[in-house]
């Protein structure tokens, strides 16, 4: 059993099935990362996982149920297809119960299914053979400032195989990488922070984190005490794709058809075509955008209001959620888009928000600035009322302050109160797009492109005593 491809374990668990339907996908994943502290590397490693997942669908007479069972390694088929089998049977009639999806008429699949009877693709320590050297260099120069780096660089590379009873033979390489670099003080009383999202560490330069790092090092030698308050801020992309990554998240059209969310409509509905953007910023998704290429169709292992098991193998096009700054789309699972008459629309694992107008870089923002408030990334982002979707959530590893067109100094942290929806109705300018890392949700969601954001009244609502 240890010697099984992936490709002969899903086989075995189809050929398996006594239910009615069944669906059985394994991820075969490998890892590479490097960590290092204090001016040096400190450790480097490489792992391995495999993932089976098994979701059964058993008609009781009263409706379609599912069932899934996960397993990790090379799991006993026989023991893994019984127990979803089982699963299903204890559960009740599925609210989200579709036809499951199958080749097309003329037995195609869907687009970008990949080549099923290849192995899978894998990553290694070699990944980083560049990045290594340079990073020494940069803890050389450190050293020579007085300075201390801390950080970490990851490397997945994630092989999905999805087959089905209805015939689907779906395969997906899934690139992620990352780099966040902290510079600090000996006497840890500064810390700032850089971070760079990658498919294969090809395009990861440290001669661009590393200059990051020490010129706001530099800034935060003088420190500026100030009070909380609404400030002018500048967003830089890693912050603004913390908040829309959170709006993106909430954007289920069921929460928002029954009144549970922020873009149900007051009255009953949901908000689409309302403008939401002053600006005419379009916030979108597309499994093919360059340097952020995701899946091109759905791997769902348990329904929730913005994914459902019968949807596996969906094919997932690019989609428009906010056009030109109206409320276009909202994600909607097959059942619900059938039940409330509306297209279904699919999660998709990127995100971009951009202005087509805009050219300004975070540079050249600063320098419009009269005085106002440059923030590194965002922490700790909670949300507190789901109907604004206000969410609170604190500074981190930079706050510093703009006076005529420069930075000056940095200042204290604060928490922070805002919207993210009230956001974008407010933001009078953004800046060009480009790719970026989320600071708060890096270990869940890395394809993110975005552009700087200037807030007039940003509401920095305490003071944070975090360092």
């Amino acid at each position: 059993m240890s010697q099984l491809s992936a490709q002969e374990l899903v086989e075995r668990c189809l050929a398996s099935s006594t239910a009615d339907d069944q669906i059985a996908f394994v991820v075969e994943s490998s890892q590479a990362n490097l960590r290092w502290a204090g001016n040096s590397l400190t450790t480097n490693g490489a792992m391995r996982s495999r993932q089976v997942v098994v979701v059964s669908f058993v008609d009781g007479g009263a409706g379609m149920a599912a069932g899934t069972v996960t397993r990790t390694g090379t799991p006993d088929v026989a023991e893994l297809v019984a127990a979803s089998e089982q699963a299903a049977r204890d559960a009740g009639p599925a609210e989200d119960a579709m036809p499951l999806i199958g080749p097309g008429p003329d037995g195609t699949v869907p687009p970008g299914a990949g080549d099923w009877a290849a192995p899978p693709a894998e990553t290694s320590i070699g990944v980083f053979a560049d990045f290594a050297p340079d990073l020494g260099q940069a803890f050389g120069e450190a050293r020579d400032r007085g300075e201390l780096l801390y950080g970490f660089a990851e490397h997945s590379m994630a092989t999905t195989y999805l087959g089905s009873t209805t015939g689907l033979r779906l395969r997906h390489d899934q690139p992620t990488g990352k780099v966040e670099l902290n510079g600090k003080s000996p006497d840890f009383s500064r810390s700032v922070w850089s971070g760079v999202g990658t498919r294969d560490f090809r395009d990861v330069e440290v001669a661009d984190l590393a200059p990051d790092v020490a010129r706001k090092m530099a800034w935060s030698r003088r420190r500026v005490e100030m009070p909380a308050g609404r400030y002018e801020t500048l967003l830089p992309p890693s912050a603004v794709s913390d908040l829309m990554i959170y709006l993106y998240w909430t954007m289920e059209a069921r929460d928002a058809d029954e009144g549970r969310n922020v873009f149900a409509r007051p009255g009953g509905g949901n908000r689409i075509g309302e403008r939401l953007a002053a600006l005419p910023l379009t916030l979108r998704s597309d499994p093919s955008e360059p340097g952020l290429e995701t899946a091109p169709f759905q791997v769902v292992g348990a329904s929730s209001g913005s994914a459902s098991v019968f949807d596996n193998g969906m094919t997932t096009p690019a989609v428009n959620w906010i056009e030109q700054g109206t409320l276009a789309n909202l994600v909607r699972p097959r059942a619900w888009a059938l039940k409330t008459t509306a297209p279904a629309t699919a999660a998709i694992d990127n995100l971009v928000l951009e202005d087509p107008a805009a050219t300004a870089g975070l540079e050249e923002m600063v320098a419009a600035t009269d005085r106002g408030l440059l923030l590194t990334c965002l922490w700790y982002i909670r949300e507190v009322d789901p109907q604004t979707l206000l969410l609170t959530g604190l500074t981190r590893d930079g706050v510093f302050l703009v006076e005529g067109g420069e930075v000056t100094g940095a200042v204290n942290n604060f928490r922070f109160n805002e919207s993210p929806v009230d956001l974008l109705g407010r933001a009078v300018q953004a800046g060009r797009t480009e790719r970026t890392l989320p600071r708060e949700w890096n270990d869940w969601f890395t394809r993110c492109a975005m552009p700087s954001l200037r807030v007039p009244d940003f509401n920095m609502s305490s003071v944070s005593p975090a360092s």
